[in-house]
């Protein structure tokens, strides 16, 4: 009995030092070491960062692999659906079916492959995330997504988001782990070790991304204009803050909901998900900010992607555990050791890498490697200098979404024939499905290639011409303003990735203070009728704007708030305009305002359209109608989505096997 007293005293004292972030020790904060209470608050020692080694045994500690199974099948179904949607296979014809179309590639030498050989390279994406989702032949399905995804990714800049360079990212973290070896066909297979553990740092890996996601998402938010509310707006109009409204006004939803909360949110839930205490209301919060995102914006299946790697912050076994509880046996075999904690204790060592090799020390340095790329890409704006304009860098790795918006009224593009001084005007999406290279001067130097291109092969005796594109936008809120100087020949200019565009104009942050009276004065003119509106304008000395007033529009004026403006109008009249003076402006007629002041001037339109009113109505009609079938409306494009990208797969297998000529549509812009 004294034997047995002393064994069970043994395993008491082993099982209480046994101290995790599964099973933490009862005894007191006083009674522990600062190691001690290190090793329960973070749930490694201090010791395993003591050394470069130390640092890789941790890394590879053997974990629970169900957890990196589910966060798997979760990826690779929503990178099934993104293939069709935001990939663009179901447009594929629109994107790529022209071989004339202007296209945006950050390498020059990409090019598109024809338009049956892209939709193939679509299915063999598509495969891929089927493979990734299902476990099959994991490596292979893996390379297929993660290839081809890269190749769009590098094809066309116009189409970046942060989250498209998310999934890219996560794609590559996918191919190099081991989440095949649980709920996976090549573990039923015998391919691949039948839940065998996984090393910590597959897990680790993902987290930090997604913690990245958060944390330089919310550091971004401390721009000024985010902090000032400018950000995003009238987003407090939307049927989900209907809550709100019934103790905040729109503007304080506007001001603390959305930016306010936004950027704490941002900023520390990927610190509330680490720790135990704090995960579960993390977890509410974060699962309805992003239902909500789901709801108010347009951004594909980056919601439901982020939905999915919440779990990531998790106990590794807690699909184990939540299975258990709906089935006395476990369907899965149990891992050949029972631990499947975290992180095991110092005296836990049957489990740990005891000889450090090479291949662990070059895992571990490739990602520190991708933990400094990923800290120093957001700010490395410095060094791409020609991707910059009035926001840093291009809208991909920034981690800056939904920090800027951007209203433009008019985007001008002109080509003037040097030989006989004849002015042509273009369609701003000629040859090009989008209008986003009007906001970045590379992508504004590549289109104008691509335009003088298109011209001489359509018109052989314009041999001769300039290129100008004149941009007309706003930016946060503030005066409709030139981004780029008109005067300047596209197709003459030098660019180059490490030096400044030439031809930006400088963004009127001189001008940012008259915000807060542009919304005063906003509210004002809205209230003189259910169809009157105001546009805010501002321009640099010598320079004018050339503007056609709609005959459907009434009671046209314009009042100088800054400077001095002379108006040309298309009868020969000239007026000048002084600060605090107003002129009305005739209907169904050009005019030109020119800046005559030396400073910058400012100056409003207020006009009356009676087609606002019928607008809005109808607005207020097709809000209804997606707050009550916004599901159904969800679901019926999805499988048109899903019908037309195999209609596209189908016509190019026909096309490559049996030379059957594909279909294509046209674009209407």
């Amino acid at each position: 009995m004294a034997s047995k007293r002393r064994k069970q005293s043994t395993s008491a004292k082993s099982n209480s030092s046994f101290s995790t972030m599964e099973t933490k020790g009862k005894s007191t904060p006083n009674e522990e070491s600062f190691s001690s209470r290190f090793e329960s608050t973070l749930g490694f020692r201090l010791e395993d960062l003591s050394s470069f080694d130390g640092f890789c045994r941790l890394m590879h500690r053997p974990c629970d692999p169900s957890c990196l199974a589910v966060i798997r099948i979760l990826f690779g179904l929503l990178m099934m659906v993104d293939v069709m949607e935001e990939r663009g296979l179901s447009e594929a014809d629109l994107k790529w079916g022209d071989p004339h179309s202007c296209h945006f590639p950050l390498l020059n030498f990409l090019r598109p492959l024809p338009l049956e050989w892209m939709c193939l390279l679509y299915l063999i994406m598509w495969l891929g995330a089927a493979g990734v989702m299902l476990g099959a032949y994991f490596r292979l399905s893996c390379l297929s997504f993660c290839l081809p995804y890269w190749y769009l990714f590098l094809l066309d800049k116009s189409a970046w988001n942060n989250h498209s360079y998310l999934y890219g990212l996560l794609s590559i973290m996918f191919l190099f782990s081991s989440s095949h070896y649980c709920w996976s066909i090549d573990s039923l297979r015998g391919k691949a070790p039948r839940n065998g553990h996984v090393p910590l740092w597959n897990y680790a890996i993902l987290r930090f991304q997604v913690f990245v996601l958060y944390f330089i998402a919310g550091l971004k938010k401390l721009d000024q204009d985010w902090l000032s509310g400018y950000s995003m707006t009238n987003l407090a109009s939307h049927w989900l803050f209907d809550p709100f409204r019934l103790i905040l006004t729109q503007q304080q939803i506007d001001y603390w909901i959305v930016h306010f909360f936004g950027f704490l949110l941002d900023l520390s839930i990927g610190f509330w998900l680490y720790f135990d205490k704090t995960r579960v209301p993390a977890l509410i919060c974060l699962t309805a900010f992003h239902v909500m995102n789901s709801r108010i914006f347009t951004i594909g299946m980056f919601p439901y992607v982020c939905l999915a790697t919440m779990p990531l912050f998790c106990h590794m076994d807690w699909p184990r555990k939540l299975l258990s509880r709906f089935q006395k046996e476990t369907l899965l075999e149990e891992p050949e050791t029972t631990n499947v904690c975290i992180y095991p204790s110092k005296h836990e060592t049957k489990d740990r890498v005891k000889d450090v090799r090479w291949y662990h020390r070059l895992t571990c340095s490739i990602l520190l490697l991708h933990v400094a790329l990923q800290a120093f890409l957001p700010y490395s704006h410095f060094l791409t200098k020609g991707y910059n304009n009035w926001t840093n860098g291009l809208y991909g790795y920034s981690w800056d979404m939904m920090v800027h918006s951007w209203d433009t009224i008019l985007v001008v593009v002109k080509v003037v024939d040097k030989d006989s001084g004849q002015e042509h005007f273009l369609d701003p999406q000629a040859w090009t499905h989008t209008d986003r290279y009007s906001k970045h001067g590379d992508m504004m130097y590549q289109y104008a290639q691509c335009l003088r291109d298109n011209i001489q092969r359509e018109h052989p005796a314009l041999k001769n011409v300039s290129i100008h594109i004149d941009v007309w936008c706003s930016l946060n809120r503030r005066f409709q303003q030139r981004m780029f100087d008109p005067r300047v020949d596209l197709l003459t200019v030098d660019w180059s990735p490490f030096q400044p565009v030439s031809w930006l104009m400088p963004l009127l942050t001189e001008l940012s203070s008259w915000r807060t009276k542009i919304a005063e004065i906003e509210e004002q003119v809205y209230s003189w009728s259910n169809y009157s509106d105001v546009l805010f304008v501002a321009d640099f000395p010598g320079l004018y704007l050339e503007n056609y007033i709609h005959g459907g529009l009434s009671n046209v004026s314009l009042s100088v708030l800054e400077g001095k403006v002379l108006v040309e109008l298309e009868d020969g009249a000239n007026l000048i305009v002084h600060s605090g003076e107003s002129s009305f402006i005739p209907v169904q007629n050009f005019h030109k305002v020119h800046t005559i002041s030396e400073t910058p001037s400012c100056y409003m339109y207020t006009y009356a359209n009676e087609t606002l009113l019928e607008l809005g109505s109808d607005r207020e009609k097709k809000a209804e109608s997606k707050k009550t079938v916004a599901f159904l409306h969800e679901t019926k494009r999805r499988w048109k989505n899903f019908m037309q990208a195999a209609n596209l797969v189908g016509n190019a297998l026909l096309n490559v096997l049996y030379s059957v000529p594909m279909k294509k549509r046209v674009r209407v812009n």
